[in-house]
C-alpha cells in the first residue's frame, strides 16, 4: 500500500550538534524512512552523524519533503550557558529555564525566566512592591549597556516580547518569545556578573 512507510536515500542536513555544539552538515546513516504525520503530510525520519571527527555523535531527525527543513531532532540541542561567576541560585533558576525550553515546556520556561529576574533583583538589592518597580530600581543601580537596561523591562511582557508578571498571562507564549527571552537574559547575566572578570583578565595581560 502507498500508505506504508518506505525506505529512501537520506539527504545531508544542517544541524547544531547536541553532543559537541558545532553547526554543520550532518550526513545520513543508512536509509531514511518516508512516512506521514498526523495531518497526512509526508515526512522523513532518519539518523545523522556529526561532521566533527572528534565527536561523530548521532542525532535522530524528522524533516519535511518540500524544503528539507528539520522539524524535530533528538537529543535536543540546549542553549549554551556559562554560569561562571553567577550566584548559584540565579544560575540554577536560569539552567531550569533552559531545560524547560529544551523540552518544549515554554510556559514553565517563561516562569523560570521571571524567577531568574526576581533573584537578580534580590541579589543586587533592588527593592519595590512588584517586579516592575524592582527592575526599575535594578536599572538605576547597575552599569550595563542602555539596550540591555531597556530589555530588562521588556522581559516582563513575555506574552508579546518577554515575561508577564501575572501567571494568568502566560497562556499565549510562543517558542520564539521564550527563545529570545532566554538569549536576552543570558546577556544580562553576562553583563552583570561576568564582564568585570573579563575586563580584569584583559588588564592583567596589559601588565605583562
Amino acid at each position: 500500500s502507498s500508505d506504508l512507510a518506505q525506505l529512501i536515500q537520506g539527504r545531508n542536513l544542517t544541524l547544531k550538534c547536541p553532543h559537541c555544539g558545532i553547526v554543520g552538515t550532518f550526513t545520513p546513516i543508512n536509509h531514511d524512512i518516508s512516512s506521514f504525520d498526523e495531518n497526512g503530510y509526508q515526512i522523513y525520519l532518519g539518523i545523522r552523524r556529526c561532521p566533527n571527527p572528534n565527536c561523530n555523535g548521532h542525532s535522530f531527525v524528522i524533516y519535511n519533503n518540500q524544503d528539507w527543513d528539520v522539524l524535530d531532532s533528538y537529543p535536543v540541542s540546549r542553549i549554551d550557558f556559562n554560569k561562571e561567576s553567577i550566584p548559584s541560585q540565579i544560575a540554577d533558576s536560569f539552567e531550569e529555564a533552559i531545560s524547560c525550553f529544551t523540552n518544549k515546556c515554554y510556559i514553565a520556561s517563561a516562569i523560570m525566566v521571571r524567577k531568574t529576574l526576581e533573584q537578580l533583583c534580590k541579589n543586587k538589592g533592588a527593592n519595590g512592591n512588584n517586579l516592575r518597580e524592582r527592575i526599575q530600581s535594578l536599572v538605576e543601580s547597575i552599569t550595563m549597556p542602555v539596550e540591555l537596561k531597556e530589555g530588562i523591562d521588556v522581559l516582563r511582557i513575555l506574552g508579546n516580547n518577554a515575561a508577564h508578571v501575572e501567571l494568568t498571562d502566560f497562556d499565549s507564549i510562543s517558542y520564539k518569545e521564550v527563545e529570545i527571552s532566554i538569549e536576552f537574559t543570558k546577556e544580562i547575566l553576562k553583563s552583570v556578573y561576568q564582564f568585570d572578570k573579563l575586563l580584569s583578565a584583559l588588564k592583567s595581560l596589559k601588565k605583562k
